[in-house]
């Protein structure tokens, strides 16, 4: 997770530095999110935040919180059914 997380961060940190940059090919908006959904959610909300990235867009400003809350509940729920059923 931990390496996950710092992908995102600098997945987004390259995004930004290429949307600055007249015809560079930029890393696709799924690619962003496909980057939070395979761990890196906390990862690409601080991205979104140090590199002022994504900020406007509606669908990360409440997509990449949604998709941390849902890693969240899922590892929460994971927890207690290996605790009870264990």
């Amino acid at each position: 997770l931990v390496v996950m997380n710092i992908a995102a961060f600098v997945v987004f940190g390259v995004d930004k530095w290429k949307a600055k940059r007249p015809g560079a090919r930029r890393i696709p908006e799924r690619n962003l999110f496909l980057t939070a959904i395979a761990g890196g959610s906390v990862g690409a909300w601080l991205g979104m935040k140090v590199w002022h990235h994504k900020t406007l867009h509606k669908s990360f400003r409440f997509g990449i919180p949604a998709i941390f809350l849902c890693q969240v509940l899922l590892a929460l729920g994971l927890f207690l059914y290996f605790r009870v059923f264990r």
